[in-house]
């Protein structure tokens, strides 16, 4: 005799969980083909829901974006905390810079998503997406270990994140094998932060001499 309950189709969700999988859906499409390959329409075939219902969560394509891409960024986040916690003779921003490298070359339909698009552009100020971007760029100015002297962290950390940026893009179009300059993409980066990090001591140091012969 069968059971009066009916059993829960494997591909219906309950109200909660379609915002949920529609982001981590989207991420795999996104994985193997950036922001391209995200499509509303098609994520609620795979989901097996009606057009209409991702709209109940998401009022158009870009806002899905914006939430899958600000989930993207907090997987990035974790990752490069991560990295930084370990034990290593390698300085904490040796070790964000080759992991962001790391994830740039290994999940590049994701980073395009994240980095090559006008998602983070067009994000509302205040949004859970820009939240999650200062976070990153935060965790850039902690791995510097530097003392926070006129803005100069953040300078630096800005110019290291656009350098690392720079590597994974040229080797995403081709550009960069590194045979011309006979070094790997890793050696190039660990270049960047044994620059970036002298830089900075260099600035702070001119800043406090010259603070205190202001004095």
């Amino acid at each position: 005799m069968r059971s009066q309950l009916a059993r829960k189709p494997e591909n219906t969700y309950h109200h909660g969980d379609l915002r949920d999988a529609l982001i981590k859906a989207a991420l795999r499409k996104a994985e193997q083909g950036g922001t391209e390959a995200i499509s509303i329409k098609a994520l609620a075939k795979q989901l097996g829901v009606s057009q209409p219902a991702p709209y109940r969560h998401f009022a158009d394509r870009e806002a899905l974006l914006a939430a899958v891409t600000a989930e993207a960024f907090r997987q990035l986040n974790g990752i490069l905390r991560a990295a930084m916690a370990k034990l290593s003779k390698r300085s904490k921003l040796s070790l964000l810079a080759q992991a962001t490298l790391d994830f740039g070359l290994r999940r590049n339909g994701i980073y395009r998503l994240m980095f090559a698009s006008r998602t983070v552009s067009c994000a509302a100020k205040g949004s859970e997406l820009h939240e999650a971007t200062r976070e990153t760029f935060a965790l850039v100015v902690d791995a510097l270990e530097a003392p926070a002297v006129d803005y100069l962290r953040e300078r630096q950390a800005l110019k290291i994140w656009a350098a690392v940026h720079g590597v994974v893009m040229l080797a995403e179009q081709g550009l960069f094998t590194g045979e011309a300059a006979h070094a790997t993409r890793e050696d190039l980066v660990e270049d960047f932060v044994s620059e970036t990090k002298a830089a900075l001591a260099a600035a702070i140091k001119g800043a406090r001499r010259r603070k205190q012969a202001g004095a």
